[in-house]
């Protein structure tokens, strides 16, 4: 089962990036040609049934997979980044922080009309930072068809504001 080999392989670094907390870090699965390559199929078959148009990634780690996965698929991968880093035209998003805000960016013409979009970053925690890509999504007109992650920490309820935008909250190994 993936998600005993993710736990396995996922390394929890403690008090980083500050005391208290233990930080989940996925370098020696990006170290494992194989288990990329699970981690992938993994997700192509939990997406099969779906009807998608584009990847969605949230910077930076959301990119790994996200990029991957999209060529795969042979559609567009479209990156949601750190506000002033995209050069064209963009709409952009705040949200909350547990020590401030930050906001995130997409090109406004990024997406078409309509068009079915997964979100997908490496990790769901409180949700804000896919929540707000939700929003940049909904704003240029697509849809949500579902959030993916590798890994999610369930105790922080992450999950719960994700569900008024898609029914499909995925990851592949919970905390």
């Amino acid at each position: 089962m993936i998600a005993r080999k993710l736990d396995q392989i996922i390394r929890d670094i403690e008090d980083f990036p500050k005391p208290g907390i233990s930080f989940k870090d996925i370098t020696p699965l990006l170290a494992d040609p194989k288990m990329l390559s699970e981690v992938l199929e993994a997700f192509k078959n939990i997406l099969k049934p779906l009807k998608i148009d584009a990847i969605v990634g949230v910077e930076s780690r959301g990119f790994l997979f996200g990029i991957l996965l999209a060529n795969e698929l042979k559609i567009p991968f479209i990156p949601v980044r750190k506000a002033g880093k995209l050069p064209a035209k963009t709409i952009s998003e705040e949200y909350s922080l547990e020590y401030g805000t930050a906001s995130i960016e997409i090109h406004a013409d990024a997406l078409k009309q309509g068009w079915n979009v997964i979100i997908h970053d490496d990790l769901l925690a409180t949700g804000g930072t896919a929540k707000a890509t939700a929003n940049l999504v909904q704003q240029l007109g697509a849809n949500v068809s579902a959030f993916l992650f590798i890994i999610e920490l369930s105790f922080l309820n992450g999950r719960k504001q994700l569900n008024t935008y898609c029914n499909d909250v995925i990851s592949l190994v919970k905390y």
